[in-house]
């Protein structure tokens, strides 16, 4: 399935990307001049809980299911990442074992830089190490949002604020003269209620009420948000 060179559409995600794209030209064209594409099926494994860090990697298309499994062998899906965002890169700082499963969410192609040349480009580029304090910086103020979203907020100020990042991140229009946006990420309800943790009845039922209230469509091809306002009001009406 690889294919060494990244499609145009994938190198605008890299590219676009909100923490790449803050980067001085020359330390982007060092990242991309030693990387390498790799194409994964639905389903298959990235990486996995235990390995050595061997790879700096970067979502380009698709979506990477970052999960734990628990005591009783259930996998449970802690994260998607999207196109454009880079991860794994904190294992290679601290020599520590890969600590979670990462697979492909769909048709996926990532972009790896391998540790060494991760190395290297650090002992060349000074500013590199400060843009990674930057991206570990972001890293935690979202996980600090999400613990206090998780601890204050009703699951149905949750699920919205959720599903408006969908939106964001994986919305499409199905025509240009309507404002609906299909939420392109396939998400089974059991997935969808983990990444809030939740039951997945509960979140069925959240879903059921937003949709007689107008605000989203469910289909079987997944969820289509029919008014962004209303589940941005949602959000913040309950915080």
């Amino acid at each position: 399935m690889d294919n060494p060179i990244l499609t145009m559409e994938e190198r605008e995600a890299i590219n676009n990307g909100r923490w790449f794209s803050s980067l001085s030209p020359s330390l982007r064209h060092d990242i991309l001049r030693c990387a390498y594409v790799k194409r994964y099926a639905d389903g298959e494994l990235i990486t996995a809980r235990g390995e050595a860090p061997e790879q700096w990697i970067a979502c380009a298309k698709g979506a990477v299911r970052v999960s734990s499994t628990t005591l009783t062998g259930k996998q449970v899906t802690l994260t998607y990442v999207e196109p454009g965002v880079w991860f794994g890169d904190v294992a290679i700082f601290d020599g520590d074992r890969r600590t979670h499963d990462a697979h492909a969410h769909g048709p996926t192609t990532i972009l790896g830089v391998a540790r060494a040349d991760f190395q290297r480009i650090i002992a060349q580029h000074p500013d590199f190490s400060e843009a990674l304090l930057k991206l570990h910086a972001r890293r935690i103020r979202l996980l600090f949002s999400q613990v206090e979203d998780l601890n204050t907020l009703p699951l149905r100020a949750r699920l919205a604020k959720q599903l408006a990042h969908l939106a964001r991140s994986y919305g499409a229009h199905d025509s240009s003269d309507t404002e609906e946006v299909r939420i392109t990420l396939q998400l089974a309800q059991e997935e969808l209620a983990q990444l809030l943790g939740a039951s997945r009845q509960r979140v069925n039922q959240e879903l059921k009420t937003m949709e007689r209230e107008g605000v989203i469509r469910i289909e079987p091809a997944g969820l289509v948000v029919r008014d962004r306002h209303a589940l941005r009001r949602i959000a913040e009406a309950e915080t």
